[in-house]
């Protein structure tokens, strides 16, 4: 009910509901009204009224403005001061942190009947200590985490957002949150510094080329390894602009300047390269480079990998171009069965009367994605009659396609039908490790070698350019490919002695017998690698000797013991590993939670596994698996200067486990302490 206007009075107790905050309570001799301090409206004001007719007031007072911050903070500092523990989650620390802040009373209007209503409630956060330096990190911090543009920061709505947030912050620039990101990068590469050189086992670089809109062209290097934990992990280390006049002439200087800043040309193993056929030149001058440091394993036969995901969709896009003119009949002639509902509906009366009962539907394809073009194909060819027909039912349809070229598309269909499976394995396996591709890549090499028997001309020009593109990429990593197969416990040297004999004929022994070599060879590049049989410095164990400080006189014992015994226990290693059974095979088995249990055990040989499994064996993830361009950056990065850009993607990159870590000590940060009314 609405009450006439009244001489205010002081109040006669402490209001402990947040409507108060809207209202003034004024008195005029045993009668109590609450004035509404935005359109000056006077409701009772009673105790014995309650609240609740105020706050449906609120909803409706169209001058009523969200309360500011600083007003609460104001008010709540009249009150008495009280503590309370809060878990304060900070970037820089990544972790948890205890801090005593006072004071945090959260108070609300505890009726029931409130609840009915949807006006949000004013927190009285108290003396809360405002940090303008680390707001400003945390703003950079999320810049890059999310890759938000940072001219956001001249944003209206952002400054109208952040100001009601916390009146207090003060604005910064686009150039001083770009200084503020710089600094950010410089610290998190100080910590991947470190991570990276206090790894015990090597890492690979995969090198992948990225575009812009401008034809710009730039280097992605990625480091990937395994950690202490048996955890595969990858960081972006460098993103370098290339000269468009001399990128190719200059790409292994660019390399091995990385190399050299990060300090890690004695701890590389691999590099893989997104081109399956070119980089060979530069290639050779860093592997010439490294060798001068220090001799690359196995003669550097490991070193070069080529992208296999990259090879596959090289090979699809050369069959799709071959096989272009019949696929735009095809995709015309969908378009002219759906170009009307009753083309469509004669279409289907036809697909009837010929036996075609696929629930498969008609589909045009995206150019840009060459897995649409295979559904698109396959779907067609299941409608296959009724196309045959509908030139005699249709005198519209004028784009019909021979017996020939629908067979062509069958075979075709058919080649491609593998690349897709393949490449589904590819993208959606949980732990893409090495020893995933062998298999995959032993069936397509056996599929090629039987389609280029086929007596049709045109589909045996296919299949042979095929087979030419693949045993490039064959000759360079097949060795890599079944080394890492064998360190497989579920298939160790049983999966080469399956797949050889089907793809070498008579001569399989021969290239069995090199695997067997290969691995044996590299085994032993481990066994005699000092820094392999590094142990535990003297001093530190439960000796009695180091315990009361006196001198070991065994120290040579234990060294003359780990020579000594070192060719026996090596020569046992492998040995041991190869002539133990097979594991069995399953849906869920994790091959690095294997190799972490069974560490202990083969010593020696885990090293070498842990080496082998990180190297990867594409650089192109799920995204682009089934893409027929390569990635491209997006404008607002393109356009930014080299080192920010650099800066930027590589602190993302870097940022993104810690933000996971943050993400979920955040779901339980701060325990409030609700006071009801």
């Amino acid at each position: 009910m609405e009450i006439s206007s009244e001489t205010p009075a002081k109040r006669s107790k402490r209001l402990t509901s947040v409507v108060w905050n809207h209202f003034e309570r004024v008195r005029k001799g045993e009668i109590c009204y609450a004035v509404c301090v935005h359109c000056k409206k006077k409701l009772s004001g009673s105790s014995n009224s309650g609240t609740t007719h105020l706050r449906n007031h609120l909803l409706r007072c169209l001058k009523r403005s969200d309360v500011d911050v600083s007003q609460i903070i104001a008010a709540k500092r009249k009150r008495k001061d009280s503590t309370l523990c809060v878990t304060n989650v900070a970037y820089e620390e990544g972790q948890r942190k205890e801090e005593i802040v006072r004071p945090l009373n959260f108070k609300f209007d505890h009726d029931p009947k409130k609840e009915e209503s949807s006006l949000p409630v004013p927190v009285n956060i108290g003396c809360v200590k405002f940090e303008q330096e680390r707001s400003r990190l945390d703003l950079a911090r999320m810049i890059m985490l999310h890759g938000y543009p940072m001219a956001m920061v001249d944003h209206v709505g952002f400054k109208i957002f952040v100001k009601n947030l916390q009146p207090f912050f003060e604005f910064v620039t686009n150039s001083a949150i770009e200084l503020d990101c710089m600094t950010i990068y410089a610290k998190e590469k100080q910590k991947i510094y470190e991570t990276i050189h206090n790894l015990h086992g090597r890492i690979s670089l995969a090198a992948e080329i990225w575009a812009s809109t401008d034809n710009t062209r730039y280097l992605c290097l990625t480091a990937h390894y395994i950690d202490e934990d048996w955890k595969l992990q990858k960081k972006i280390l460098n993103f370098i602009t290339l000269d468009v006049v001399n990128a190719d002439d200059l790409l292994s200087e660019v390399v091995i300047k990385c190399l050299t800043d990060w300090a890690i040309d004695r701890k590389l193993f691999s590099m893989t390269f997104d081109d399956f056929s070119g980089y060979d030149d530069m290639i050779f001058r860093i592997k010439d480079w490294l060798s001068q440091n220090k001799p690359l394993l196995k003669n550097g036969e490991l070193f070069d990998v080529r992208c296999a995901s990259n090879v596959l969709k090289s090979i699809v896009l050369d069959v799709m171009e071959a096989l272009r003119g019949v696929t735009l009949k095809i995709r015309e002639s969908i378009r002219h069965v759906k170009s009307s509902q009753e083309t469509l509906g004669k279409f289907n009366e036809i697909a009837q009367e010929v036996g075609i009962n696929s629930e498969r539907h008609l589909v045009l394809d995206c150019p840009m994605q060459w897995h649409s073009t295979y559904m698109m194909l396959e779907a067609a060819l299941e409608y296959r009659g009724a196309f045959s027909l509908l030139q005699e039912n249709d005198s519209d349809y004028k784009i019909s396609l021979s017996e020939k070229e629908w067979e062509w598309a069958s075979s075709v269909t058919g080649y491609v039908k593998l690349f897709v499976e393949v490449t589904n394995v590819f993208a959606g396996n949980k732990y893409l490790t090495p020893n995933i591709y062998f298999p995959e890549i032993c069936d397509i090499h056996i599929q090629l070698t039987e389609w280029c028997r086929s007596t049709d001309d045109f589909l045996g020009d296919i299949a042979r350019k095929m087979k030419a593109k693949f045993d490039l990429y064959w000759s360079k990593c097949s060795l890599s490919l079944a080394i890492a197969a064998i360190l497989d416990p579920r298939f160790k040297m049983k999966l080469v002695e399956y797949y050889y004999p089907q793809i070498y004929g008579s001569d399989a022994s021969n290239h069995i017998k090199n695997v067997s070599n290969a691995i044996r060879e590299l085994f032993n590049e481990y066994a005699t690698d000092s820094t392999s049989l590094d142990q535990e410095p003297l001093g530190q164990g439960n000796s009695p000797s180091t315990c009361t400080g006196t001198r070991d006189r065994l120290r040579g014992f234990d060294k003359f013991l780990n020579e000594t015994s070192q060719t026996q226990s090596v020569a046992s290693d492998l040995v041991k590993y190869l002539e133990e059974p097979v594991f069995p095979r399953n849906y869920d088995f994790n091959i690095l939670n294997w190799w972490k249990v069974h560490t202990p055990r083969y010593p020696i040989l885990s090293l070498m596994a842990r080496d082998i499994l990180g190297i990867p064996a594409s650089t192109i993830g799920p995204e682009l698996a089934f893409s027929n361009q390569v990635r491209v950056l997006d404008q607002s990065k393109s356009s930014l200067h080299p080192n920010t850009r650099e800066a930027l993607i590589c602190g993302q990159d870097w940022l993104r486990l810690e933000s996971e870590e943050s993400s979920s000590s955040l779901n339980h940060a701060i325990p409030l302490m609700i006071e009801p009314n």
